[in-house]
C-alpha cells in the first residue's frame, strides 16, 4: 500500500512503525473471509482491509479520530484471525494497537461511554475491586434482560450483569508470595501469572495447573508484586496504564530470574500470554525496560506449551468407563496470537480424551477482553454461532485455554466448559473438575 507521510510525521517512532506496516498491505482481501465482524456484518469498513484504510487516512492526515473511524475500530475484536490468513504478513495487531491509542488521545467519547470505560479500567484489572463488583452484581443480575432493552448504555450494563457469575467462586488455595514445592525432586522452577480476572472467576484453574506441574517435578512460584498483564487496558487504548502494568510485572519477574532463576513464566490465560509475549515490543522504546522486557517475553509460555516439553508420566486409571468427548475451542489469543494450535489437543488426546475439532474454529467466540460488554449485540451473535458449532460435535465437555472464552461460551450453553489444564490435572491423578458435576452412575 502506498503511503504519504511527511518526514516530520515519520520522526515519531509510533507513526514510523505504523507506516511500515501499512506498506506491507497489498489490498488482496484474503483477510475479509476470516474476519468475524465482516462475516457477520458484510461491511467493508468492518473488515481488516477497511479498517486499515481508515487508520491510514487518520494517521496520514495527522488528524483527530472521527466518529466513523472510532465506530469501526471499536468493532474490531483484535482476534488476529486476519494475521493468520494474510499472505503478506501484515502486522495488523500493532497497527490497530496504535490506532486505539491515537483514538483515546484525540477523540472525546460521549460522557456515559467515557464513564463506563473508566469504571472497567479501574475495576477489572484489580482482583479485590472485581470481587466487590461481582458481589454487587449478584443483586443487579435479575435486571440484566430489562437493561438490555434500554439503549446502548443499558445494553452494556446488562451484558456485564448477564456475564457475571450467579455465585461467588471459592477462594484459591494459593496466594501471591507462595512457593509450591513439587511432589518429588525439583526438575524445573517456574513463575506462574496469578492475573486479575481468572483468580476471581475460576481460581480452580491455577490450582489445577499447580497440582499438575508439581507431579512433574516443577516448583511453582507466585511472586508478590505481579498483577494484571495489562491486556484489558491495552486493548482500550490506555497505553500508560498498560505499560505501567507491564513494568510492574517485569520488575517482579526479573527479581526472580536474577535470584534463584526461572525456567519459564507460565500463563494459564491465553489472552494474557499474547500480551506478555509482546512486552518486548511494547517497551522497546523505553531504555530502562527494553532489555528486561525482552528477557521476560522470551521466558513466557502458555502452560500447555510448556507441558509439551515435559516427559509426562503414565495416565492415571480411567476416570469413566467410556472415553470422554472433548470439544476443543482454540481461543483466538492462542491460535492466532501465539500460534499455539496443536499442543493442547495433543496433550488431551495423550491423556485419554477423545478430542473433536469445532467447525469454524478460526472464528472468535465474541469475548475479546471487554468486547462482550462494549459490543454486546455482535458478541452475542458470535457466541451463538460458536455454541452452535460446538454443540454439533456432541461433546461431553468443552475445553479451552482462556478465561474470557470460558465466561463467554458458558453464558450460551449447558455443556460444561473447563480449562484444558483442569482435564489434564484430572487425568494425571487430580480431582474431577467441579464443573463436570457428579460422575456417571454416581
Amino acid at each position: 500500500m502506498q503511503t504519504n507521510f511527511s518526514l516530520a510525521q515519520l520522526a515519531d517512532p509510533h507513526v514510523a512503525s505504523s507506516e511500515k506496516i501499512l506498506r506491507t498491505c497489498v489490498h488482496c482481501g484474503f483477510c475479509t473471509a476470516t474476519c468475524p465482524t465482516f462475516v457477520l456484518l458484510g461491511d467493508e469498513l468492518d473488515s481488516p482491509r477497511g479498517r486499515i484504510y481508515l487508520i491510514k487516512d487518520m494517521l496520514e492526515a495527522g488528524r483527530a479520530a472521527d466518529e466513523v473511524t472510532v465506530r469501526h475500530v471499536d468493532r474490531c475484536l483484535s482476534c488476529l484471525s486476519c494475521m493468520t490468513t494474510c499472505p503478506s504478513g501484515v502486522d495488523y495487531m500493532h497497527l490497530v494497537d496504535h490506532a486505539r491509542v491515537h483514538i483515546e488521545a484525540t477523540y472525546r467519547r460521549p460522557l456515559p461511554e467515557r464513564a463506563f470505560r473508566a469504571v472497567l479500567a479501574a475495576v477489572l484489572p484489580y482482583p479485590g475491586r472485581m470481587r466487590l463488583a461481582l458481589a454487587a452484581a449478584l443483586f443487579g443480575k435479575p435486571l440484566a434482560p430489562l437493561l438490555a432493552r434500554l439503549g446502548r448504555d443499558g445494553a452494556r450494563l446488562g451484558a456485564m450483569l448477564a456475564l457475571s457469575p450467579a455465585k461467588a467462586a471459592p477462594a484459591s488455595r494459593h496466594r501471591p508470595g507462595d512457593r509450591i514445592a513439587p511432589a518429588g525432586p525439583r526438575r524445573r522452577r517456574v513463575a506462574m501469572l496469578t492475573g486479575c480476572a481468572q483468580p476471581v472467576l475460576r481460581p480452580e484453574i491455577n490450582d489445577a495447573a499447580i497440582r499438575l506441574l508439581g507431579r512433574f517435578g516443577v516448583e511453582v512460584v507466585l511472586p508478590k508484586g505481579e498483577g494484571c498483564c495489562g491486556a484489558l487496558v491495552h486493548h482500550m487504548g490506555r497505553e500508560d496504564d498498560a505499560l505501567a502494568a507491564a513494568r510492574r510485572n517485569i520488575d517482579t519477574w526479573i527479581a526472580e530470574i536474577d535470584g534463584e532463576g526461572l525456567d519459564a513464566i507460565l500463563i494459564t490465560a491465553s489472552g494474557c500470554g499474547t500480551t506478555i509475549k509482546d512486552y518486548g515490543t511494547m517497551l522497546k522504546l523505553d531504555p530502562a525496560y527494553a532489555e528486561k522486557a525482552a528477557r521476560v517475553a522470551a521466558l513466557a509460555k502458555d502452560v500447555t506449551e510448556f507441558l509439551t516439553t515435559e516427559a509426562l508420566p503414565p495416565v492415571a486409571p480411567a476416570r469413566d468407563a467410556a472415553p470422554m468427548i472433548v470439544a476443543y475451542h482454540s481461543a483466538c489469543s492462542m491460535q492466532h496470537g501465539q500460534k499455539i494450535r496443536t499442543e493442547p489437543k495433543r496433550l488431551l488426546a495423550a491423556a485419554g480424551f477423545e478430542v473433536r475439532d469445532v467447525p469454524e474454529g478460526h472464528l472468535c467466540c465474541g469475548s475479546a477482553g471487554t468486547y462482550n460488554i462494549m459490543q454486546p449485540a455482535i458478541a452475542r451473535q458470535l457466541r451463538d454461532r460458536k455454541v452452535a458449532n460446538i454443540e454439533r460435535t456432541a461433546p461431553d465437555v468443552i475445553a479451552t485455554g482462556n478465561i474470557g472464552c470460558i465466561t463467554q461460551i458458558r453464558s450460551g450453553t449447558t455443556v460444561p466448559i473447563v480449562h484444558t489444564v483442569e482435564l489434564l490435572d484430572w487425568a494425571y491423578g487430580g480431582p474431577r473438575p467441579a464443573e463436570l458435576g457428579a460422575p456417571r452412575g454416581a
